[in-house]
């Protein structure tokens, strides 16, 4: 019971705080995602799997359809957003004590711990 909430609240939290960023993007474009795409050579149109990444596998992952599947989309969301934006925050630390690449990583590791771990009893579709 004790491990089943806690993949419960895992999957809240993550699903939660992400679908947020997602949100924004929805609400602003992600013209912004385009430009470090092309900037790094590659197509703009691959800036679109924000939407899935951000919106689609956050809400999946809340609800518990398939959390290993779209906990490991979120992995790869976040090891794309390193690449794109925040590779440069690996040696830094803020003026507030904050690692440069925390929230980013925080994200990525918990997607990796749901991918592990799995949905939990509390799930649409248990795995």
């Amino acid at each position: 019971m004790p491990a089943n909430f806690g993949k419960l609240l895992l999957r809240l939290m993550l699903g939660g705080m992400l679908l947020f960023h997602g949100i924004y993007k929805l609400q602003h474009g992600i013209g912004p995602v385009k430009g470090m795409l092309i900037g790094h050579g590659l197509p703009g149109i691959l800036a679109y799997g924000v939407y899935v990444g951000e919106i689609i596998a956050p809400l999946l992952l809340i609800l518990g359809f398939y959390s290993r599947v779209w906990a490991g989309i979120i992995a790869v969301n976040m090891m794309m957003a390193i690449w794109l934006t925040h590779f440069k925050g690996l040696t830094t630390i803020s003026t507030f004590g904050t690692w440069g690449m925390e929230s980013v990583m925080f994200y990525l590791m918990t997607a990796i711990a749901i991918t592990l771990l799995g949905s939990g009893a509390y799930a649409i579709k248990r795995d």
